[in-house]
Parts: structure tokens; C-alpha cells; sequence
């Protein structure tokens, strides 16, 4: 998609939130036997289904009460920093660079969260694992737009979700797989090659 695109999709953004960019969700980086927060949920080539065909999934709460997610490898444009901030009726004098906007799943597609290395702390930060955290704090994009924020940053609208127990039954399927997830598999800008370099990863056991 184009930047125009990607700023239409901001405008969606802005109006679901009243403003404002989501929080994110209760109980980010859930942790338990065989939960898999904090890491890479990656599609198989038997996974027909065209919303998830090939797609590498940054994987925020697994548990008992279901699992969600966000897409890292489909971006659909860049806007300007300034243009987020005008967006959610912030400030922005002074605020220079863009931002990569990403479609970050099928659900819920008015809802805004950044993954952001945890190098930035902000008033709405749910850390994952030990390096990436998720915020729905406006104030990340003032802050990369002043050379104060995270080192790497991803913009994603919508997530993916999973009602209990349906994740571990398509991934007993064959249709995923679970790898270990690094900044720079998450926030890499090539997203054309990134479902081939998660592929390649070692497959974790459960």
C-alpha cells in the first residue's frame, strides 16, 4: 500500500481510539508450561488460510485463556511521525522522521500497539521477554520523533487472536511453527525475507 494508504489507516486508528492509541492487552508476556510469549509464531506451508499465509506473528500473551499476537512481515506503507501525533490530536512542532505502519492481524483493526525495544520507557509499556516490550502510550512516536525514543519501534493496527486451546490445536496441525524471536528478526525493515529467515530457525520445543 502506499503512505496515503498508511495515513487513512491512522485516521481508523484515531477514531476506534477516541484519539488515542490502544493499550495493550492484560497480561502481555503471560507465562506458563508451553506458553509461548516472547516469541516467533511462524506459518508452515500448510497454512492455506491467505490472512496468515506466510506470516511471522510476534506472539504477546499464551495461556490458558487463549493468545494474540502481532504481525511483523506486512507492512503497508510509511507516514510521517508529525502526521501520527496530528492524528491523536497531539503536538507535533519539532518532530521530524517516519514510522513504518504494519498490518498487524485480522482482528480488531481499529486498535494501535508498538513493539519497541526496551531501551524506552513510557507510562503504558507491557514488557514480553527481555528485550521487546509493547505500548499503546502516544508518547512513543514524540519521543522517536526527537531522537529520545527506543532504539527500533514497529507500528502495527490489528492483532491476531486465538480462543482457548485453538492456537495449540492448529499448531499440533502442522500449521505453525514456534522459533526464537531477536530485535533483529522483529524490527528488521526487510520484510519480504523475513518469513524465509524465521523458517530457517531451530524449532523450539514445547
Amino acid at each position: 500500500m502506499t503512505a496515503r494508504a498508511a495515513a487513512a489507516l491512522l485516521i481508523v486508528l484515531a477514531t476506534a481510539g477516541g484519539g488515542h492509541a490502544a493499550r495493550p492487552a492484560d497480561r502481555v508476556g503471560a507465562s506458563g508450561p508451553g506458553s509461548i510469549a516472547g516469541q516467533l509464531l511462524v506459518a508452515t506451508e500448510s497454512l492455506r488460510d491467505q490472512r496468515f499465509a506466510r506470516t511471522v506473528i510476534y506472539m504477546l500473551r499464551h495461556d490458558a485463556t487463549g493468545a494474540f499476537g502481532l504481525i511483523v512481515n506486512r507492512p503497508v506503507g510509511r507516514v510521517p511521525l508529525a502526521r501520527v501525533l496530528e492524528t491523536l490530536g497531539r503536538e507535533a512542532a519539532g518532530v521530524e522522521g517516519e514510522i513504518r505502519v504494519h498490518y498487524g492481524g485480522p482482528v480488531d483493526v481499529g486498535r494501535g500497539f508498538v513493539l519497541h525495544t526496551r531501551d524506552w520507557r513510557g507510562d503504558d509499556n507491557g514488557p514480553v521477554n527481555g528485550v521487546i516490550a509493547v505500548t499503546g502510550d502516544p508518547a512513543v512516536f514524540e519521543a522517536l520523533g526527537r531522537g529520545a525514543g527506543p532504539r527500533h519501534a514497529l507500528f502495527a493496527a490489528g492483532y491476531a487472536g486465538w480462543g482457548p486451546g485453538q492456537l495449540d490445536a492448529e499448531m499440533s496441525g502442522g500449521f505453525w511453527i514456534v522459533v526464537s524471536a531477536d530485535e533483529s528478526l522483529v524490527f528488521d525493515d526487510d520484510a519480504e525475507t523475513k518469513w524465509e529467515r524465521a523458517t530457517q530457525r531451530q524449532r523450539i520445543s514445547l
